[in-house]
C-alpha cells in the first residue's frame, strides 16, 4: 500500500466525512439548527422531527453519499495508485469518523448510520443491501430508529464474513473497518439504549416541536 496516496486518500475521506449535512441542509431550507432541538442530533432523523420530510430526505442521501463516494474513488481509480483493501478500509472508516467528529462543525457530529451505510454499499453492493433490509424489518416492526441502526451495525460484520462463503478468505482489514464503525455505533447511541430500556426513546415519525 503506497502511504503517501494512502494518507492523502484518508485526509480527503475524513473531510468529505465531515461535511455536516443536517445543518446545511437545514439552513439552506430554512429550518432550525437539528442540534438545538429533539435529539439534538445532527443527523436525518432529527431533522425528520422539524416537520419537513423533504429536508430530511434529502440529508439522508448526502449523509450517505459523502461516505459511499471516497471509498467508490479508492476502489475504482486506487490499485493504479498502489491502493488496496486496506486503504479502502481506511478510507471509510475516515469517512465515517469525519461525520462523528466533524472538523467544520467544532468536532460536534451526528450518530453516522447513514454515512456509515454509504461506506458500507460502497465495501459491498450486496451487503448494503443486507444492511438496509435489517434496518428496515427492524424499524418497521419496532418503529424506533435507533435499535434499528444498533442491530445493523451488529450485524453488517457477520453478514460481511459469512457472505464470503468461507468467514476466512475475507480481506482483514475490511472486516476490521466494518466492526470498528459497529462499536462505534453502538457507543454512539448509548444514551438511546438507555432510553430504550426505561421505554422512553421516541419512535420514528414523532415530532418534538422545534424552538
Amino acid at each position: 500500500m503506497d502511504s503517501i496516496h494512502s494518507i492523502i486518500a484518508v485526509v480527503l475521506a475524513y473531510l468529505a466525512g465531515s461535511l455536516s449535512f443536517a445543518v446545511v441542509v437545514s439552513r439552506a431550507m430554512g429550518l432550525s439548527d437539528p442540534r438545538t432541538y429533539g435529539s439534538k442530533n445532527p443527523g436525518a432523523t432529527n431533522v425528520l422531527r422539524s416537520g419537513s420530510k423533504a429536508a430530511a430526505i434529502v440529508t439522508l442521501l448526502l449523509d450517505a453519499f459523502k461516505g459511499w463516494l471516497p471509498v467508490f474513488v479508492v476502489k475504482t481509480w486506487g490499485p493504479s495508485w498502489g491502493l488496496g483493501d486496506g486503504a479502502v478500509a481506511l478510507v471509510g472508516l475516515a469517512a465515517f469518523v469525519g461525520h462523528l467528529w466533524p472538523v467544520f462543525f467544532r468536532f460536534q457530529g451526528g450518530k453516522g448510520v447513514a454515512t456509515a451505510a454509504g461506506v458500507i454499499l460502497a465495501f459491498e453492493p450486496w451487503l448494503g443491501l443486507a444492511a438496509l433490509l435489517t434496518w428496515v424489518i427492524v424499524a418497521f416492526f419496532s418503529r424506533y430508529s435507533s435499535l434499528a441502526s444498533i442491530v445493523t451495525a451488529v450485524f453488517a460484520p457477520a453478514y460481511y464474513l459469512f457472505g464470503q462463503g468461507v468467514a476466512w478468505s475475507a480481506p482483514r482489514p475490511l472486516v476490521l473497518s466494518l466492526a470498528a464503525m459497529g462499536l462505534l455505533l453502538v457507543w454512539r447511541h448509548a444514551e438511546n439504549i438507555n432510553r430504550l430500556i426505561a421505554g422512553k426513546e421516541s419512535k420514528i415519525g414523532a415530532k418534538k416541536k422545534a424552538p
